[in-house]
């Protein structure tokens, strides 16, 4: 399964991931509850969902009330308050990586070492139940166990008041958290990406593209924000079937008649070694029926032009053929490692498994590690193949 964090409309903040997550299945009630313990020596807050419409699109709003304001907190000790909240270990371990994300920023954008800085937004209530119950939905989900991808954020635009004065929207500590992500301006003159919304979208996303990649939509939720607009002011999160993947990649080739077996067999190395995804030499006839070779390597964009001169220096060919962007439908992949007994002796063995859909279509050992066995064991390669299948 994958899933889509789609801020592209209006933007991301705590409270609209976790109604996105209540959405899609969460339990709102034990997110309450977990939400309002946790905040609790944070200045408390008072939980409340309820199904809204956002210009046309039905959503659920998280509505997290400040019981006190103005409450602010050392970093270190509030990292020693988190840790001693009765949570699963997974969720206050992710909860801490968010909030070191946000203490980061800020204490780069003000000066400040983590040891020194003080926190407003980070300290307050309502960001450690927005931080602690989007963690804990996401693992409720199992959503750690899936690729979560994220779309480009709308951050708004505009300016805002806050502690520190008047602001530019991104306020710089969104800027600093969001570094080398796509980020829109707009639509709307209003502060769209929090910086707790941004360090939770950093830290549970596994990739960021540009745009949604080729799947299967199963079911969307929706998480409402708080201020309306003439647009509909939601989070959506996607749910959606695995379906074959695509990439990029360059095809380079060349005809070889003049190189021994010898080396060929040390340009195949060589090649692999320069970063190479695939490389395949074919026998082939060519002008006046001279033997020769047709060498095929597979690889990506930034690899390509050190692997042609490679080819070039090697070679010494005259010409070489380069075949661009062709798009290519791979598998998704998994490795899991095993452990086997062979006469007596165990030994680790690494599956490389290719999904489709959610099916297994294939899962092989990979050959060092058969390699491996066989000079280890004294058995011949294909009776460990044969052993360990």
């Amino acid at each position: 399964m994958t899933i889509i964090i789609d801020p592209q409309g209006s933007g991301i903040a705590g409270n609209m991931l976790i109604g996105a997550f209540v959405d899609l299945g969460a339990n709102a009630d034990k997110l309450k509850e977990i939400m309002e313990k946790s905040a609790k020596d944070f200045g408390g807050v008072k939980v409340t969902f309820e199904k809204i419409n956002k210009h046309g699109i039905e959503s659920t709003f998280c509505h997290v009330e400040m019981l006190e304001h103005n409450h602010s907190i050392r970093y270190s000790e509030f990292i020693e308050k988190i840790n001693d909240l009765d949570l699963d270990e997974k969720v206050k371990e992710t909860s801490i990586k968010v909030f070191e994300r946000i203490a980061k920023a800020e204490s780069k954008v003000h000066g400040k070492s983590l040891e020194t800085i003080h926190f407003h937004e980070v300290g307050a209530g309502d960001a450690v139940a927005d931080v602690i119950g989007s963690i804990y939905a996401y693992y409720s989900l199992s959503l750690n166990k899936q690729k979560v991808i994220g779309l480009p954020i709308a951050v708004g635009g505009g300016t805002i008041n806050t502690d520190h004065g008047i602001l530019a929207i991104p306020v710089p500590a969104v800027l600093e958290i969001l570094k080398g992500v796509k980020i829109i301006g707009g639509p709307v003159d209003s502060e769209l990406a929090t910086p707790t919304g941004s360090a939770i979208y950093m830290e549970i996303c596994d990739e960021i593209r540009e745009f949604i990649p080729q799947i299967k939509p199963k079911k969307a939720g929706y998480g409402a924000g708080k201020k309306d607009f003439d647009h509909p002011n939601v989070l959506r999160i996607i749910e959606s079937d695995d379906v074959c993947e695509s990439d990029e990649i360059d095809v380079i080739e060349t005809n070889i008649d003049h190189l021994t077996g010898e080396e060929i067999g040390y340009l195949f190395d060589k090649l692999l070694d320069k970063g190479a995804s695939d490389v395949s030499v074919t026998p082939i006839i060519m002008k006046k029926n001279r033997q020769g070779s047709l060498l095929k390597v597979v690889c990506r964009n930034e690899n390509r032009d050190e692997l042609v001169n490679a080819i070039f220096s090697e070679t010494g060919s005259l010409g070489i053929r380069i075949i661009p962007n062709i798009h290519r439908g791979i598998a998704k992949r998994e490795f899991e490692k095993k452990t086997v007994e062979i006469n007596g002796k165990d030994y680790e063995v690494t599956y490389k498994i290719g999904y489709i859909n959610g099916e297994v279509i294939s899962k092989r050992p990979e050959y060092e590690d058969l390699k491996r066995i066989a000079e280890d064991s004294g058995l011949a390669l294909r009776k460990v193949k044969e052993l360990i299948k």
